[in-house]
């Protein structure tokens, strides 16, 4: 089999391996405690798995929007968010992978090279990164984020009359693949964003920049963070079983509506004209960007708060 045949396979038998693993334990945790409760999720459940993932697939993310939603109707404890995401989003984002890697041509050396770096930096990461000041590099994302999207602004023509000389329009990038300097350069930046994602920065936005700035084609984005997210998910989604730090109806909620999401919006990114595609991707940074810095606000008035508690 050809390499990319290979990438395909692995991905198809660590889906396969997660749902035999996924099912097997519930099966047995219920058993063990001979709970009979229901596991049919609710629609309202489906529902958000269906337009999270919609939206997931067209590279705007999932985690933020179903946070959203799941705080906004009281679907899940506060507490059992972050493993409910983990574990009901897998499934859908491998399917995305092998989906965008099939249907999206991208160089292979370079594919395999950037996916393969966010795998390592997320393993590293688990012990180093997080022993950063997790604000502090929210802030420097969020800051980043937002210099990146208005550098975006250059490769779209049309925003050339109102940016000036500061930002003479620039041809879209049409490469597939990198090498040399370049691909180093998204090497080491894809296993810093890996290691990020220890801390809950996510992948999505910072790749799509990447993928932009070293000149390639911003649609190669798609099969590259989806398919080292596809790779990454797993392993911590495979704790949250373990523990039970998840809600089961919920997260079976992701798993039927994601999919079908999955299937009806991955046409869409092929058909979508490249300078669509630079505008979404100057939306879906700035978004993501105010939401990293948002998020620092608030944990900077919370401890804000429980300092003076305790000085009280």
């Amino acid at each position: 089999m050809d390499p990319k045949t290979l990438l395909l396979a692995g991905l198809i038998i660590i889906g396969l391996f997660y749902f035999t693993f996924w099912f097997t334990t519930l099966m047995r945790q219920r058993a063990d405690r001979k709970d009979k409760s229901p596991l049919t999720p609710s629609p309202l459940q489906i529902a958000i798995g269906f337009v999270t993932n919609f939206f997931d697939t067209l590279g705007i993310g999932s985690y933020a929007t179903t946070t959203a939603m799941y705080r906004a109707w009281n679907v899940v404890r506060d507490e059992k968010i972050p493993g409910t995401l983990n574990v009901g989003h897998t499934l859908p984002t491998i399917i995305q992978a092998i989906i965008f890697i099939t249907i999206v041509e991208v160089e292979f050396v370079t594919l395999i090279s950037i996916i393969g770096a966010a795998v390592v930096g997320a393993w590293l990461g688990a012990g180093v990164v997080s022993g950063l000041p997790r604000r502090k590099i929210q802030i420097g994302m969020g800051i980043a984020l937002l210099a990146a999207a208005m550098l975006m602004l250059r490769s779209i023509p049309e925003m050339a009359p109102y940016l000036g000389r500061l930002a003479p329009p620039t041809e879209p990038g049409v490469a597939l693949g990198v090498s040399g300097a370049l691909l180093g350069v998204a090497i080491v930046i894809s296993a810093i964003l890996g290691a990020l994602m220890m801390l809950g920065i996510g992948y999505y936005a910072p790749c799509l920049i990447l993928i932009s700035m070293i000149g390639m084609n911003p649609k190669a984005a798609f099969p590259i963070m989806m398919g080292a997210c596809a790779f990454l998910m797993p392993t911590g989604s495979l704790q949250f079983i373990r523990k039970e730090k998840y809600d089961v109806r919920a997260a079976i909620g992701l798993l039927i509506g994601g999919p079908v999401a999955v299937l009806i919006a991955a046409p869409l990114v092929e058909k979508l004209p490249i300078n669509y595609v630079r505008w979404g991707v100057v939306v879906v940074v700035i978004y993501t960007a105010i939401g990293i810095l948002r998020t620092a606000s608030k944990e900077r008035a919370m401890k804000g708060g429980s300092l003076n508690e305790q000085r009280g």
